[in-house]
């Protein structure tokens, strides 16, 4: 018996990729560093604005890398072990990870800030374009 998702219907064409790219993220998700996401009203012609707030303590802004690919926001943080310091107890791990976040067409990075070990993220969400598109049918014969 084949599995059922909810873009496996007829009715959504070219959903595919959208798919892969979902289960992709679900399976990479451990969790780690935990965030928020927050929803601002819209403000005049900008529209609405959205802040990822992401709990990076122990990093510095070298260490961590914020990007855009294609329609992905990449959040990466790595580490670098230092090897000069004698542990007697350590309950602190330098740690890598990487958050991805899917993002819809349209949707802006305005800019990062790392501020008491919370890096935040602001988007912008512009309001989309209603369009009706009327297709002229041929004759053939």
């Amino acid at each position: 018996m084949s599995r059922m998702t909810p873009f496996s219907s007829p009715l959504m064409l070219g959903f595919d990729t959208m798919e892969k790219t979902l289960e992709r993220i679900a399976k990479g998700s451990d969790g780690y560093p935990p965030y928020n996401i927050e929803r601002f009203p819209e403000q005049g012609e900008q529209g609405e604005k959205l802040r990822i707030t992401l709990a990076v303590a122990g990093f510095a802004q070298d260490d961590l890398d914020v990007s855009v690919q294609e329609n992905q926001l990449l959040i990466r943080g790595r580490q670098i072990e230092t090897e000069d310091r004698e542990y007697l107890h350590r309950g602190i791990a330098a740690r890598q990870f990487q958050r991805t976040f899917m993002l819809a067409d349209g949707m802006r990075v305005l800019g990062a800030d790392l501020k008491n070990g919370l890096l935040a993220i602001d988007l912008a969400k512009p309001e989309p374009e209603r369009q009706a598109k009327r297709i002229d049918i041929s004759v053939s014969e």
